[in-house]
């Protein structure tokens, strides 16, 4: 009998399968059940495990004749000794560069190294490595091989005053920990935004300080997987997301400053983390959101300023994990279209002593019915209607929003193009004036402030 050749596979897939599934190995001590694989394994000390794509290797031909001529930089890293301070002459340098071995390079900002549009410009495959005062430039625009300036692949690395530009990715830190990026200038390339690379991104990186960098034209600062980090007195301009923390544990970001990008801080499937003194404006747009939560837990917002957003604060499932919360106190939500916004409402949000003035809607609760699972406590709104007879700060009597025609923008996404048009402020007024269907408690401030209170950005 002849066998057709397409039964081979799978006959051999289910029998290997079936080895595999029967390993007396699998069994634990006592031989009554299979032990979890690697349940018990302790991978701090784990050996590192390369994680990159090979990157290609391009001929001088194939790069920008800008580089054509130019002295590779390779030459001198290849002479120096490790732990050497290497101080190379000004001027412009030709890359790619692969640095092994711990050593200190000072470029004083008047050293340049090009890759001619092609490839990495510059790889750190060592611990203890210091850059400073390097102008690198030219990556390649590959995405399937993370074109960048910088990959660091090592810790305890200090990476200062760099500039970094026309380059896809900025800098890719994977797997590496403990790590200092201070006072770089890192800019995407001259693209489309969708297209563009990240300008900062982080993989399985933790305890890292970010700190002082002017980020601009670039797409996410992204931390995936990553633990531990800080994030302070940045400022990010005219990209996607400022930060994007996907599966990120207890990260702090402190002091920083963004202004016109798409969404400003987002917390993805993430645990803790702290969000405070924070300037964040001008997240307009379809997507336009200055802080967002998604399926996130016990993170803490405070003393931000939120400003000119299209959403203040964005919560989806948040906090998700029982018997967590979300605390934001002492911030200031001003003139945004939506100042809170809470969809797929699970409850857990503590909010605090905040200021909300001039927006154009303070907050929107999604689904009927779930007011009373979030907390509201000693806000400032200024649309309170109330007195304060006794002259103890607080109002008398307890701030209620109510949603009326705003229901159907609310239930009904599509219609929120026609939120401020004069038919759905009349429809709404008529609702206040003489309700005819059933207004939607959004929140219940039982304990309102009745002074707005002075407040400075930390």
């Amino acid at each position: 009998m002849k066998v057709k050749r397409w039964l081979v596979l799978p006959v051999l897939l289910l029998g290997l399968s079936s080895l595999l599934v029967a390993r007396p190995n699998d069994q634990d001590d006592d031989g009554d059940r299979p032990a979890a694989l690697g349940a018990t394994a302790d991978l701090s000390t784990a050996p590192r495990v390369g994680v990159d794509r090979p990157k290609p290797t391009f001929p001088l031909y194939e790069r920008d004749k800008r580089v054509h001529g130019l002295k590779p930089f390779q030459s001198l890293v290849d002479a120096a000794a490790p732990g050497d301070v290497l101080r190379p002459p000004p001027g412009h340098y030709a890359g790619p560069v692969v640095l092994t071995k711990p050593l200190t390079i000072e470029g004083g900002g008047v050293v340049t190294i090009d890759s001619g549009d092609k490839g990495t410009v510059f790889s750190v495959q060592s611990n203890n490595v210091t850059l400073r005062g390097l102008h690198l430039t030219g990556s390649g625009d590959s995405h399937d091989t993370d074109d960048s300036c910088l990959d660091v692949r090592g810790n305890n690395n200090v990476l200062e005053s760099l500039v970094i530009d026309n380059c896809l990715f900025g800098i890719d830190l994977k797997q590496s920990n403990d790590n200092v990026l201070r006072k770089n200038a890192i800019r995407s390339k001259p693209v489309d935004l969708g297209v563009r690379g990240d300008s900062l991104r982080l993989w399985y990186s933790h305890r890292n300080l970010i700190e002082g960098n002017e980020i601009s034209d670039s797409r996410d600062m992204v931390a995936w997987y990553s633990n531990d980090n800080i994030y302070r007195r940045n400022v990010g301009t005219r990209s996607r997301y400022s930060i994007h923390f996907m599966f990120a544990r207890d990260n702090l970001v402190e002091y920083n400053r963004f202004y016109d990008n798409a969404v400003g801080v987002y917390f993805m499937y993430t645990e803790g983390g702290i969000l405070r003194h924070n300037l964040i404006s001008h997240a307009t747009g379809a997507t336009g959101m200055a802080i967002g939560f998604k399926e996130a837990s016990n993170a803490v917002v405070e003393g931000n300023e939120i400003i000119y957003c299209a959403i203040g604060i964005g919560s989806d499932l948040s906090p998700f994990q029982p018997d967590s919360k979300t605390w934001v106190k002492n911030n200031r939500f001003a003139f945004n279209g939506i100042a809170v916004q809470f969809t797929s409402e699970l409850g857990g949000n503590v909010l605090t002593d905040n200021i909300f003035e001039g927006n154009l809607t303070n907050a929107v609760q999604s689904g009927r019915g779930k007011a009373g699972l979030n907390e509201w406590s000693g806000n400032y709104w200024d649309d309170y209607k109330g007195f304060d007879r006794n002259g103890d700060g607080q109002g008398d009597t307890a701030y209620e929003l109510y949603a009326y025609a705003d229901q159907i923008w609310i239930e009904l996404p599509t219609a929120r193009f026609f939120k401020t048009a004069p038919v759905m402020e009349l429809l709404d007024f008529l609702e206040r004036l003489a309700p005819f269907s059933s207004p939607e408690l959004t929140l219940k401030d039982a304990k309102p402030r009745f002074v707005k209170p002075h407040w400075t950005l930390g």
